[in-house]
């Protein structure tokens, strides 16, 4: 992560190796937050990585938040992986807070990250006290072309495998598309790096797997608080899916954001404050939630 000097919010940040037990090793970033505060675990879209998706809202949200940001499997400095899965992402936020002694936490998503967000929720229940799920949606394949290309990865992904001149490529081969048009060139350069962390074969496989998620058949049962960041503008994860996920939870805030897919680069201040606005909005909901759930009789 960025780093800054003694006199911001930001030199609290601990940046630590942590063992996942079976599962491998990963880089871990966090802001301690005020005593006791609620933990905030974001999660990067693909091709990224923690410190290009969230840096510019790290600091807004490590004044009011605990907040712990890894590099997802596969991606920048996370664990290595030869196939990509959404669920072992959602297992390694899992395995991550075991380490951590953390019983509750919110997943924060962007892109793929909300993807694997709400597997979080779907298969870690207990651990999840809320979820804010930023330019996502209950599925990136709806069209017919879209499920086309789909159906091809796999014979993609292990075409990609059999080239040796493909292993030295990195993810901004796919990645740089998802940038704003109009970014200056510094930072989109800064960000192009950022992306050959990932190779380019990991890239594909996440693609492959993005592409085969769906939560039409359960997202209605979420039962913790949500919030839905819409990106009005988004030329990636269209407007009109992430409000089809918003309208499929059954307790959701939604907050509108002008900005397309890149609005973290593009408008960093604009995006923390929407995404601040988001988990305010889920962390009061979940302690209302528990402060409504009855206490049992004594007997």
């Amino acid at each position: 992560m960025q780093r800054a000097t003694s006199a911001t919010p930001t030199a609290l940040l601990r940046e630590y190796v942590v063992d996942l037990p079976a599962r491998g090793r990963t880089m871990v970033w966090e802001w301690p937050g005020p005593p006791g505060a609620p933990v905030l675990v974001l999660l990067h879209g693909a091709t990224l990585t923690a410190e290009l998706n969230w840096s510019g809202a790290m600091t807004v949200l490590g004044r009011r938040y605990r907040v712990i940001a890894l590099d997802q499997r596969g991606h920048g400095r996370g664990i290595p992986c030869s196939t990509f899965r959404l669920e072992d992402c959602a297992d390694d936020v899992a395995a991550l807070a075991r380490v951590l002694g953390i019983d509750r936490l919110i997943p924060v998503g962007f892109s793929m990250g909300g993807l694997v967000a709400q597997l979080i929720w779907r298969r870690h229940p207990d651990l999840t006290a809320g979820l804010v799920l930023c330019s996502t949606a209950r599925n990136v394949s709806g069209s017919p072309w879209e499920r086309a290309v789909a159906l091809m990865m796999p014979g993609v992904v292990a075409a990609a495998a059999f080239f040796p001149a493909m292993y030295p490529l990195g993810a901004d081969v796919l990645g740089a598309s998802l940038l704003d048009r109009d970014i200056n060139p510094t930072t989109r350069g800064w960000a192009i790096a950022q992306m050959r962390h990932t190779p380019l074969l990991t890239a594909l496989s996440t693609a492959q797997a993005v592409g085969h998620f769906t939560s039409h058949e359960w997202i209605g049962s979420v039962d913790v608080p949500t919030s839905v960041v819409i990106t009005r503008n988004d030329r990636i994860v269209p407007a009109r899916r992430q409000w089809k996920l918003a309208h499929a939870l059954p307790d959701c805030t939604v907050i509108e954001i002008d900005g397309d897919h890149g609005v973290f680069l593009h408008a960093p201040g604009r995006f923390a404050t929407a995404v601040l606005a988001a988990c305010n909005a889920a962390t009061l909901a979940a302690m209302d939630q528990v402060v409504d759930e009855p206490t049992g009789t004594a007997s």
